[in-house]
């Protein structure tokens, strides 16, 4: 990928995650990443194209970040969430806005590469939770998920400094519970 189009995909999502999905134009990407004008519609001739290339470039960032931690028990689980969320509404926190931006934008053929990413999450932590409390911990994978979505919106929307552990820990007892 070329250094001119990483860096307008890097200030789009920046644009997206700090100003909203309105802010994303390629004039406001040019200027940005400090490219000279034209350079973002160089490489995405329409809006619907740089945003589907936004779309795929977080997918594709967050696959490279994804580095699944090895979970052998409860306190694995409890503290890979916990640094998930933690990294995800703090120093990433404007590619998480911009990915629910995103989400809620783009049609569904464009969302398609984000709800990859979220199905490649759901079947990890569906995975974990079956060997570690069974078949009734694994059909938990979809309330765990919705916790730790929560805990995560309410973070970047209301209080960034809201505790992770205590939410996270709490909804593993209660999915390992079944």
């Amino acid at each position: 990928m070329s250094s001119t189009r990483h860096r307008a995909l890097d200030a789009a999502v920046t644009l997206i995650g700090t100003e909203g999905i309105r802010a994303l134009t390629h004039g406001r990407v040019d200027a940005a990443a400090s490219l000279p004008p034209g350079s973002t519609s160089n490489h995405f001739r329409t809006r619907a194209a740089l945003v589907a290339g936004v779309i795929e470039w977080i997918a594709q960032q967050e696959r490279t970040d994804a580095g699944a931690p090895e979970i052998r028990g409860r306190d694995d689980l409890v503290a890979a969430l916990s640094r998930m969320i933690a990294v995800q509404s703090g120093t990433l926190a404007a590619r998480t806005r911009a990915r629910y931006a995103l989400f809620l934008e783009a049609d569904a053929d464009a969302s398609r590469p984000l709800r990859e990413q979220r199905d490649g999450m759901q079947e990890w932590l569906r995975g974990i939770l079956r060997e570690l409390g069974g078949e009734r911990a694994e059909q938990a994978t979809p309330f765990l998920m919705a916790a730790a979505d929560g805990v995560l919106l309410h973070r970047l929307t209301v209080d960034p400094e809201v505790p992770v552990d205590e939410v996270i820990v709490r909804a593993v007892d209660a999915a390992l519970q079944g």
